[in-house]
């Protein structure tokens, strides 16, 4: 894509152009479950159809599953122009992002694809998400000062690690700010969006505006806090719509302002404001009757709370998926200690759809059956909704696996 297919792509982008939204149409993908930081504002709840809101969807594809679902609708949305992966974690975070892009960028070359990001990843991964097409990419970044960051978010990992406070939000801007730098500098357009928090960062806006103006951002898109239930931000009012116009007017001096937002989800399906995800919903083979939302068990199968499956490729830390996890090592828990009993092998090929997708889900299920929590560092809707009406426990993370363990008590 050249200079001028950027700016054509941009006059059709509804997310980048105000005009744009009322007449073309774009289409998230959510393929991306896990995320590598976690907000003070946000919950990321599947199965959500009445919320419309960052981190929702109703479902989590396959890459090949989201290559289906994209020729489905585009077939029937024709004013379709714009594809972006934006959760419902972070995608830089997530291998089934990259390779989603992929597939996309061979089928659908006619299609804008985007990125939306926390950006702890970015400064890794600008490069190549220019090899593979995008062109656009969105940065959630609420600050530019460590201390103020370190009120907006809880903890990151890094390198398998936990990190929390204001090394945390230290090390998470230094990479947002690079990730930007070098994004513009290859030439892709690049979007900031920043949640505005009443008495913990809209005081500090402006700063911020200002930073990521200098480095060649093209529009800035100031979000009203959701107060979310389940997060530390629940109690925090939101800002009025008066407050939030005479930020982005002061802000507007600086860089221009997106005004025109509707908070999409990670599954939004349409023009903005004409949310059509809901029409498309359950495309998925897994939503579609491949999967199984319950698994039987073998009579023998005795549960026991002091076991947990840790899903590991290498013995040592959690750094694989449940479906793709090709052994779970098994450790038992007395009082405060944990000690590893065996290593239970996942023999059958793992498939994206249909039957084969079934019966893996069911194998890995029944392997583990027994056990009182899984420990994975990614799963999907369906094998989650499996475990939970089993009565297992799920916890999503990534590290040693000892630290993680003892984490959890």
């Amino acid at each position: 894509m050249d200079e001028s297919d950027v700016r054509r792509a941009l006059s059709e982008h509804p997310c980048y152009n105000e005009e744009a939204h009322h007449k073309f149409a774009r289409m998230h993908l959510p393929v991306a479950p896990y995320c590598n930081i976690q907000c003070n504002y946000c919950n990321r709840k599947f199965d959500c159809c009445n919320e419309s809101r960052p981190g929702v969807t109703s479902e989590v594809l396959t890459p090949l599953e989201s290559v289906e679902k994209v020729r489905y609708v585009k077939e029937r949305i024709p004013e379709l122009k714009v594809i972006g992966i934006a959760g419902p974690g972070d995608p830089l975070a997530n291998k089934a992002t990259f390779e989603t892009l992929e597939m996309l960028n061979r089928e659908f070359p006619d299609l804008t694809l985007c990125i939306s990001t926390n950006g702890l990843a970015l400064p890794g991964s600008a490069k190549k998400l220019h090899d593979l097409g995008i062109r656009f990419v969105t940065v959630t970044m609420n600050a530019c000062d460590p201390d103020v960051g370190s009120e907006v978010y809880d903890s990151i990992i890094v390198d398998g690690k936990k990190l929390t406070g204001v090394e945390a939000a230290s090390i998470l801007i230094d990479r947002q700010l690079e990730g930007i730098r070098q994004c513009t500098e290859l030439g892709m357009v690049v979007k900031v969006n920043i949640v505005m928090i009443p008495g913990v960062n809209d005081h500090h806006i402006p700063e911020l505006v200002k930073n990521v103006k200098n480095l060649g951002v093209y529009i800035v898109n100031i979000l009203p806090l959701i107060p979310v239930e389940g997060t530390k931000f629940s109690n925090n009012r939101a800002p009025t719509p008066l407050e939030r116009k005479a930020l982005m007017d002061q802000c507007e001096i600086d860089v221009k302002m997106m005004r025109h937002c509707r908070q999409c989800r990670a599954d939004a399906i349409g023009r903005l404001g004409e949310d059509r995800s809901q029409e498309f919903v359950h495309f998925s083979g897994c939503g579609s009757g491949c999967g199984p939302s319950k698994v039987e068990l073998p009579s023998s199968t005795v549960r026991d709370q002091s076991l947990f499956a840790v899903a590991t490729s290498d013995g040592t830390s959690v750094d694989s998926g449940f479906g793709n996890s090709r052994s779970f090592h098994i450790y038992r828990r007395v009082d405060d200690t944990f000690t590893r009993m065996e290593i239970r092998d996942i023999t059958d090929d793992e498939s994206v759809s249909g039957e084969n997708h079934r019966k893996h889900i069911e194998n890995v299920v029944k392997s583990i059956g027994d056990c009182g929590t899984v420990v994975v560092k990614e799963i999907g809707h369906l094998p989650s909704k499996v475990l939970s009406n089993l009565g297992i426990n799920v916890l999503v993370t990534e590290g040693d696996i000892m630290t993680v363990l003892s984490s959890s008590l």
